[in-house]
């Protein structure tokens, strides 16, 4: 998907530091248009609002917020409705990307309004964070078009003085499980590659994988993190969903270039899950 002139503009942003910006990324909400909707016998809705409750409450204001796709299971009006009027509720400036349940024109119109923006660059203190959409029409996998890829070489280009973070929603290396692997980005290599170019890139940040991840290679943190309902089973052959809590992730990006990020999970409410559904 192409980015309009408007999404590309960069969306500047004054961080409530000087030091250090603050992030939280929630991921991977699969809500539905019917409140009631559930995945794997969770309800989205509950998990979801348990997740921002607690970012709300226990933790420093984020400067922003990150939303890594998947937002909707069934990528309704209604689903996006609700996730624009939640994410209001929460007064920190919010930002969203595509998974595969989504559906990116929906998004647009429903995602565009309040604290919710449609910019995919954001200029934020030292750094710039940058949203890519991996999200392919129809398929589960992940690809960044060229159009994409153009978008995040210019980016990186022309703002070389920036600590870099790349987000996008598919995963660009193998987390280890065979299932997930086989449906992360298509195109990883031509990522990678590009990302390898630019020294000042310090992370990429993705969700989809439903778990925690994270590895630093030559310097860079490729980090996945939890869904805000149900969990999968790290270093599975097949589908197998998890029984760890509902989460996401903070992360406190360092004017010096350092990251530090924690997941934390929302493990004082039971969830019920059904482990016998053998798919998404």
């Amino acid at each position: 998907m192409e980015n309009t002139d408007r999404e590309s503009l960069p969306f500047e942003l004054l961080p409530s530091r000087t030091d250090v910006v603050r992030l939280v990324q929630v991921s991977d909400s699969h809500i539905f248009a019917d409140p009631k909707g559930r995945l794997l016998g969770l309800n989205t809705r509950e998990s979801f609002e348990a997740v921002c409750k607690r970012v709300v409450k226990e933790e420093w204001r984020a400067d922003a917020l990150l939303a890594t796709g998947d937002l909707a299971q069934d990528s309704s009006a209604e689903a996006y409705e609700y996730l624009a009027s939640y994410f209001d509720s929460m007064d920190v400036p919010t930002f969203w990307i595509a998974g595969n349940h989504d559906n990116p024109k929906t998004m647009d119109k429903y995602l565009n309004s309040g604290q919710t923006s449609l910019a995919k660059h954001i200029i934020i203190g030292n750094w710039q964070i940058i949203l890519l959409d991996s999200s392919v029409a129809g398929k589960v996998y992940g690809e960044l078009a060229e159009s994409q890829l153009k978008f995040l070489e210019q980016t990186l280009t022309q703002n070389q003085d920036k600590h870099s973070l790349v987000v996008l929603h598919h995963q660009p290396v193998e987390v280890g499980s065979k299932w997930l692997d086989a449906i992360g980005l298509n195109n990883s290599d031509q990522f990678t590659a590009l990302i390898s170019q630019y020294s000042q890139v310090k992370g990429v940040l993705w969700g989809h994988v439903h778990q925690e991840f994270h590895k630093t290679i030559d310097g860079v943190h490729w980090i996945a993190s939890p869904s805000s309902c149900v969990q999968f089973k790290p270093g599975s052959e097949d589908f197998c969903a998890d029984t760890n809590a509902p989460g996401y992730r903070y992360l406190n990006l360092h004017s010096d270039g350092r990251i530090e990020s924690v997941v934390h999970r929302i493990d004082n409410i039971e969830f019920t899950v059904d482990y016998t559904i053998k798919g998404y």
